[in-house]
């Protein structure tokens, strides 16, 4: 949003700027998290009971003054401190070597970890491993593979539809002319330019096939997407131009001479409008989240996790499927707009029943497996979105529609969480 408000300009020759800007909440977390307390189960096996009992009496308190009770006394019944693995323990005193004790330790640390993330799969939580499995993953490949990839779907609707406004110049024959203004979107075939000045313009989309330019000259010009195909050049002088080499296809160069090449893309976002385009629209897809979340934090307690998770999923997965039906490109952004706001509830109600669902002693290890599952399935799902949109947008939304859905519905089938005790 910061980037998109300091305009195009800003935007280009400070983009180390926007990194520091955008490294800042980085840092904050960072900064915050010295506030935070430990967690109290941490305290509890490495037998710091007083400073666990301490923290837990402060989170007490503070819910009992956030619901109006703070006469309400902390009172522990029973404490189960975590089982410790004694063998750390004794191969600090252990006579080996430094390497032989490192070893020992890296592997009884990779041990514990396997014993805990195969537990995930035990009773009487393996079946909702499986089930929050196939949501993660339904849910991370339909989002991130589409949600990456639309701004290319815009784009080849305006592409499209530019390509239909294409001009065709055949035959041309122009001498001792000035060119002083830009030439756009257009097809030139079969021309001859002889003596003639190209002086301080823009190309944008120009294509020349099978021309002749004799004795001329081009100077201080900027291109986008221009080429010259199967051309010939002829005693023609650049100066200060940024026609590279690339943009001369199958053409031939004749006692032609090049001053002072600019390399690197010249265009910006007030000359080349598609290239903004695709910042804007991200910048409303990211925006659309916002009301997304405030529902959800409005609404999860009321109409419970399951349903807002369940209800999320297959409303996105509808709202993709019309997106099929777009015809132009505020149409298929509104609905851009409604599929984010709809995916973030999913995502928030999908956090929370995950941590609801298991238990504290496997909680932290089942969460980072479904978290590492859910990149891969978003690096899977940019491959494939990216292979198929640029052949036909139907299938990546009818792949991420039916994706969506399923796995909706395989989510309304979890267990509900909402009045149920923490294990």
């Amino acid at each position: 949003g910061w980037s998109f408000s300091m305009g195009s300009a800003y935007q280009f020759h400070s983009w180390r700027v926007f990194v520091i800007v955008c490294a800042l909440p980085c840092v904050s977390s960072v900064v915050a998290l010295t506030f935070m307390p430990e967690s109290p189960r941490f305290l509890l096996e490495v037998g710091k009971h007083d400073e666990a009992w301490m923290i837990l009496k402060q989170i007490h308190d503070t819910n009992m003054r956030a619901r109006g009770q703070p006469e309400k006394v902390f009172t522990v019944n029973r404490i189960k401190t975590p089982k410790q693995i004694d063998e750390l323990i004794e191969i600090e005193s252990d006579t080996g070597t430094w390497y032989r004790r490192c070893f020992v330790r890296i592997r009884t640390e990779l041990y514990g970890i396997w014993l805990t993330f195969m537990r995930c799969f035990n009773y009487p939580v393996k079946d909702n491993t499986i089930k929050l499995t196939a949501v993660w993953f339904t849910l991370s490949f339909g989002y991130y593979g589409l949600s990456v990839w639309f701004p290319d779907v815009i784009k080849h609707l305006q592409s499209d539809e530019y390509a239909s406004r294409v001009k065709h110049f055949r035959n041309e024959e122009v001498s001792h002319f000035v060119f002083n203004f830009t030439l756009e979107n257009q097809i030139h075939s079969n021309g001859e330019y002889i003596n003639d000045r190209f002086i301080m313009m823009k190309f944008k989309s120009v294509t020349f096939e099978d021309s002749l330019f004799k004795n001329c000259v081009f100077e201080d010009i900027t291109s986008l997407n221009t080429y010259f195909r199967n051309c010939t050049f002829l005693n023609t002088t650049f100066y200060n131009t940024d026609l590279e080499q690339y943009k001369f296809v199958d053409s031939e160069l004749i006692n032609c001479t090049f001053f002072h090449i600019r390399t690197g893309c010249q265009i910006s976002f007030d000359d080349d409008y598609s290239a903004y385009w695709i910042y804007f629209v991200n910048f409303l897809g990211t925006l659309a989240v916002l009301p997304g979340n405030i529902v959800s934090a409005l609404l999860m307690d009321r109409i419970g996790r399951l349903t807002m998770l369940g209800g999320s999923m297959v409303l996105s997965g509808i709202s993709c499927f019309f997106l099929w039906f777009g015809t132009s490109e505020s149409m298929m952004i509104g609905m851009l707009c409604l599929y984010n706001g709809l995916t973030i509830s999913a995502w928030n109600s999908l956090d929370v029943i995950t941590v609801e669902l298991y238990p504290t002693d496997r909680r932290a290890t089942g969460f980072g497996f479904l978290n590492a599952l859910c990149k891969a399935a978003a690096v899977l799902g940019n491959l494939i979105f990216g292979s198929l949109v640029g052949i036909t947008k139907a299938i990546p939304i009818l792949l991420a529609s039916t994706v969506l859905v399923c796995g909706g519905l395989v989510g309304l089938r979890l267990p509900d969480t909402r009045t149920q005790v923490l294990m």
